[in-house]
């Protein structure tokens, strides 16, 4: 019977595995004194070969939580510059439409004087374009032909005349301004002017722009009805401007050519750079 039990080998290694099992609980569970060598030995053993993998896993680890807290980042850094991105666009369209309304109103205001000044039909219309040539003042506005826009039209600001149609497309019309007046250009166009309340004397010509940024007004016969500081505005008289647009003020009076007749120089009321909008003049049909 013990040579049939021995032969089963399998139950017998069970067995003493068992007996194994239950001394090692005896021993662990039972007051210890101290670790014997060889389980120092084991010890040691096993805590170094636990740090030969434990460093390199937890590095491992280490990188791919770093690649993802980095793709983390990236996302919200990518957010970040959207959304300044959509701030900075909404911040200057707002400052544009300020801009924008800032100058409506104004031109609102303007149009109702004027309304009230004369019969004059104002149309207003914004610069597209403008000519950077500082020997080709152009501006093109978004006015043309089918607007009813017609060569020689005045054209002004708030402020003042900025200069006239001359030419006329479809949909946009070119504007000359004041500071390209020449007398030796025939395109050019002399603006006849006066003293704003004394508009019943033709005092004078504008029929060019000088260097110093003033316009030379000359063939004034009788300077002594004006004075510096004096807003000249169109007499209506050259068939071309409208009479009683401001253009500017007397800035100095002096000898004309010859002597016989004074030249004034006059200091546009109105800018010619930077202009966004314009009102084109628009003078009834005489029947």
């Amino acid at each position: 019977m013990l040579f049939k039990f021995m032969g089963n080998k399998r139950l017998f290694f069970l067995m003493f595995g068992l007996v194994c099992f239950f001394i090692l609980m005896g021993l662990t569970l039972g007051n210890r004194g101290p670790m014997t060598w060889p389980e120092k030995f084991v010890k040691d053993s096993v805590s170094w070969t636990q740090g030969l993998f434990y460093k390199p896993a937890a590095q491992v680890a280490g990188f791919f939580e770093d690649i993802r807290q980095l793709r983390v980042i990236y996302t919200e850094n990518k957010t970040l510059k959207l959304t300044l991105t959509q701030y900075a666009r909404d911040t200057q369209r707002l400052n544009d439409l300020e801009a924008q309304n800032k100058r409506l109103m104004e031109a609102l205001g303007f149009t109702e004087r004027q309304r009230q000044a004369n019969v004059y039909t104002y149309r207003i219309a914004e610069v597209v374009t403008m000519d950077t040539d500082p020997y080709n003042t152009t501006v093109t506005i978004n006015l043309g032909d089918k607007d009813g826009i017609k060569e020689n039209m005045a054209v002004m600001t708030v402020d003042g005349l900025v200069g006239r149609v001359s030419k006329v497309f479809g949909f946009h019309s070119n504007v000359q301004l004041l500071n390209e007046i020449n007398d030796s250009d025939n395109n050019s166009k002399a603006i006849a002017v006066t003293v704003k309340g004394n508009e019943n004397q033709p005092f004078g010509i504008i029929e060019s722009y000088a260097d110093t940024g003033e316009l030379v007004m000359n063939k004034v016969e009788h300077a002594d009805e004006m004075k510096v500081g004096d807003t000249i505005i169109t007499s209506g008289m050259g068939q071309v401007f409208p009479k009683g647009i401001e253009v500017g003020t007397i800035a100095s009076i002096g000898p004309g050519e010859f002597g016989i007749t004074y030249k004034v120089m006059v200091k546009p009321k109105a800018s010619f750079s930077h202009i966004r909008e314009v009102f084109v003049v628009e003078v009834p049909e005489v029947k």
